[in-house]
């Protein structure tokens, strides 16, 4: 039986573009979890420092809070979900071709250290430590967001710039 050369099964068989391009479905659902990922990390970060309410008891947490944070729990659940499908199909062909590797590496540092500083803000944080991993964990969360488009950009570019030369 001969397998066809964009075999997702052998990738010593795969083209050299195979599994790089995220299918639409992944791509979209990625797309869209980062953004209420962002969104929402946003909304508590203007919620947190710009929306609480003053009452006779003085600062109190604002009701946004605690609802962008399951909204971006559940989003991270998500991304984190949906980078691990990147594993074998995007990220490892990528690395395999050498393809878009800065960005890419940045994306999964930034990516990693995000889990870390969100996993330590809900269970190693003191209070007096608190804001700090939480400045730290959103600026990371800038970051990422607007890495993302830059890593795609990058990627579409070298992508068409190899087909140029391919055809030219």
């Amino acid at each position: 039986m001969n397998l066809p050369k964009h075999s997702l099964h052998h990738p010593s068989r795969a083209t050299p573009a195979a599994g790089i391009r995220l299918e639409r479905w992944q791509r979209q659902t990625l797309y869209w979890s980062v953004i209420a990922l962002t969104v929402s990390g946003l909304l508590w970060v203007v919620a947190h420092y710009f929306l609480r309410p003053v009452t006779e008891f003085g600062e109190s947490v604002s009701p946004y809070e605690p609802w962008s944070m399951k909204l971006h729990g559940a989003a991270a659940m998500a991304v984190l979900f949906l980078a691990g499908s990147l594993l074998n199909g995007h990220i490892l062909r990528a690395l395999r071709g050498t393809r878009n590797r800065t960005s890419g590496w940045a994306m999964i540092g930034l990516l990693g250290v995000l889990v870390l500083t969100g996993y330590g803000l809900y269970y190693l944080a003191g209070e007096a430590s608190r804001p700090a991993w939480s400045v730290l964990h959103w600026v990371l969360g800038i970051g990422f967001a607007a890495g993302l488009p830059l890593h795609i950009v990058l990627g579409r570019s070298a992508q068409s710039r190899r087909r140029d030369q391919q055809t030219g």
